[in-house]
């Protein structure tokens, strides 16, 4: 069943149970979160390419306001909720809005041995980056592929391209195979550093 979701396209990739941070400026948009906030409801997070978009998004959840300024601006925080492809774009209103199709994934876990390997190599690479491990025992074992990716600053192709696999065992073998082919160029970076005498440190 397809509903009309107001769009927000924005360059960069919002996925599910990750937060988003938003500045809000744009009159439209302003419109748009306001109109958001007065019904409750939700908006759609859609990747912008130069003038066109991707055909896939995530919906967005306000979690909070953080601050409003005089002029109507304001900075909230977000959460990704559920994936969509859009159907049509609707131009009546100010800002887009699109009949979309909301996305389930298929059944299919991801194995133990492979979320395991999926957390060493992440814990590994905050480590590297001298970053806070991602705290991953609450989260639902369909969404630990997402919120690995949304913990480090990732290729914004990348992080799309998980956003349209339809499985959590695709997408943890994904993260596997992405974290294997950076973490490499980190370990060097991080040994140089510390030749350096840079921030790094000798266990």
């Amino acid at each position: 069943m397809s509903v009309l979701l107001p769009l927000f396209p924005l360059d960069l990739v919002l996925l599910p149970g990750v937060p988003l941070p938003l500045h809000i400026f744009e009159p439209r948009y302003k419109e748009l979160i306001k109109e958001c906030l007065e019904k409750k409801s939700q908006f759609g997070v859609i990747r912008a390419k130069e003038e066109a978009f991707v055909s896939i998004g995530c919906t967005a959840e306000i979690i909070n306001v953080l601050k409003t300024y005089p002029d109507g601006r304001m900075n909230i925080l977000v959460e990704g909720q559920k994936r969509f492809e859009v159907l049509h774009v609707n131009q009546e209103r100010s800002f887009l809005q699109a009949e979309v199709f909301y996305l389930e994934d298929e059944t299919d876990p991801a194995s133990a041995p492979d979320i395991e390997r999926a957390l060493a190599l992440h814990g590994e690479i905050m480590e590297l980056a001298g970053a806070k491990v991602e705290e991953t025992e609450k989260t639902s074992a369909s969404q630990l592929a997402y919120r690995l990716a949304g913990s480090l600053p990732f290729d914004p192709d990348f992080q799309q391209a998980l956003l349209e696999m339809n499985s959590e065992a695709a997408r943890v073998k994904a993260i596997i195979s992405f974290f294997e082919r950076i973490l490499p160029a980190l370990q060097r970076s991080a040994s140089a550093k510390q030749r350096a005498g840079g921030n790094g440190h000798v266990k």
